[in-house]
Parts: C-alpha cells; structure tokens; sequence
C-alpha cells in the first residue's frame, strides 16, 4: 500500500471512457444516467422493503437484498466517476483510485456470480423439500450463504487487484475503457503479462463454472421436483417463483460470459465497453424490476408501504 501512495501523484491513469461529445453520445450519456437513478432507486427501495416488511423476512429475500446491496455497490463504483470524467473533461484516475475500483469490481462480480448460483440452491430446496425447508435454509446457513459469496469475491478481487496494480506501468497509461478493469490495464503493463492472463481466464472459467454448476444442477431438481407434483396449478407456481431468479441469471452470465470466455483475439475494445456497460448499469436497474413487478409479495410490501406514507402524510 506504500508503493500505491507514492505512485498516486504522479502515476494516473486517463480512462479514455465510451462516449465522445457528439450529439449522440450526449443522448446515449442522458439515458445511462436514467437508468443509474433507476438501479440506486430501485435496489435501495427493495432493500428497504425487504428489511422493513415481516412477511419478506425469508431466505429468498434476504437472499434478493444481498444482491440488490451487491448491484448498488457495483453501480455507486464504477458510474459516477464515468460521468465525473465525462461532465468535466478530465478524464484522470489516481493510481489508488484505479486500484480501489478494480477490486471492489472483481469482487462484486465474483460475489454475485456466486450468489446466483446459492440463490438457485435456495430455490431448489423450497420446491423440492418444502417440510424441511425451515431447517435446511435457517438463519444460520442463509449468513453462511452470504458469507461465503462476499468471501469468494473479496479475496478473487484483493489478489488480482494486489497482482494487476504491482505490475510495471510504462510509456502513455491511456486505458481504453470507462473504468479500471483488469484486462484493459494489463494491455499498458511493460512486461509480458500472458501467464498472468491464462490464470485470470481459468479464474473467471473457475468463477463461473461452479455457480453455473450450482443452477444447472439445482433447476434439473426443481423439474423433477415439478414433473412429479399431481397438481398442474402447483407445478406453475413452483416455476413461476424460479423465473423471475432464471431471467436475472441470463442476463448477467450471458453478459460475462461474452466478455471473459471468448478468446482475446476476437476482444474489441468498442464492443466489449458496450457490453460491461450492460451489466454494470442495465443488469442492476433490471434485477429490482425483474424481482418486483413479477411478485406479488414484493407489490404487496410496496402498496403496503405507499398506504403507510399516505396515512401519515394525513395527520
């Protein structure tokens, strides 16, 4: 941390960000801007709801408020400074900054890469072991669940972050990109970083896969589960809990998956900025929505919620 202080004053980075000042990049800029009110408006909101409504103190959404903490913490890191940058044409980041940033991303990311996954088990358990739901899903293994996410993506996040920030920076430290990601500062680094990038790449396989294991395996026992179930009506309500958890699941493995799978010599710096934006502001404004305005549960928390406001505003 020493070395990170001395560097700091005279070892910025500039991060060349996605939008220029043309008339459609202005528009582009306004409605990201919109939908980074909606995510911190929508997850703070579902957070609220969850903490404060008895009837949503359950593990399925103390589950959603972990990762509605998770997408608001991703956002409130990596958009400001974008548009800080963008509002005041300087586009410079500390050497600290940039660190700061990188780990806190690599960690959120892993964490709810992880917690998707937990997330499905979660269902599974509910679907297929109703009677022994309280037992298998108590309090104590729901902060275990959580637990071990934030871990998982802490210590993924401080040790690339510690790895990617000591390496040598030479000539122009220009980083093509909106915020310090990993992949992006390894391309100014004076020496060969190639190892390094083979074991990011079998890290973020690793990262992925387990998760994405966890659902695979646990939505294969939920339609067994449902297959066997007398009752049609139940069956679709069994499925109808899963889907809102499924939607949120594509969009954010479809996203990172395009990003940290493909092979780096089909890597475009354009599309690839496009696609993080997706799901660093897009993915955590539609998690709430998808969450929400598809449970009943959560409508009835937010109607509940509104009358309350009405009746006080009255006295």
């Amino acid at each position: 941390m020493s070395i990170w202080l001395n560097q700091s004053s005279t070892d910025d980075f500039i991060l060349l960000g996605i939008f220029s000042h043309s008339q459609a990049d202005l528009v582009l800029f306004s409605a990201v801007m919109v939908v980074f009110t909606v995510a911190v408006c929508g997850n703070v909101l579902l957070i609220f709801l969850i903490y404060t409504d008895s009837r949503l103190h359950t593990p399925m959404y103390f589950f959603l408020s972990q990762l509605s903490f998770m997408d608001l913490t991703l956002v409130c890191n990596i958009i400001p400074k974008m548009a800080t940058n963008f509002l005041t044409g300087r586009k410079s980041i500390s050497f600290v900054g940039c660190g700061i940033q990188n780990g806190f991303y690599v960690s959120l990311v892993g964490s709810e890469g992880l917690l998707l996954g937990l997330m499905a088990y979660d269902r599974y358990v509910a679907i297929s072991h109703p009677l022994h739901y309280p037992i298998l899903m108590s309090h104590k293994v729901c902060l275990q669940i959580a637990g071990s996410s934030w871990a998982f993506g802490v210590v993924d996040g401080m040790v690339q972050m510690v790895v990617v920030m000591t390496f040598p920076y030479c000539g122009l430290r220009d980083v093509d990109h909106f915020f310090c990601e990993s992949l992006s500062l390894l391309k100014l680094v004076c020496i060969d970083t190639s190892i390094f990038e083979n074991v990011i790449f079998a890290c973020c396989v690793l990262m992925l896969f387990i998760p994405f294991s966890i659902i695979v395996t646990s939505y294969i026992g939920i339609l067994k589960a449902v297959l066997r179930m007398r009752s049609a009506q139940a069956g679709k309500k069994a499925l109808a809990t899963c889907s809102s958890h499924l939607t949120a699941v594509f969009l954010f493995y479809g996203a990172a998956m395009y990003i940290y799978l493909r092979p780096r010599r089909y890597h475009a710096p354009r599309p690839d900025k496009v696609v993080s934006l997706f799901y660093t502001v897009l993915t955590p404004m539609l998690n709430p929505l998808i969450y929400s305005l598809r449970n009943r549960e959560v409508m009835g928390a937010l109607r509940k919620g509104l009358e309350r406001c009405k009746i006080g505003h009255q006295y």
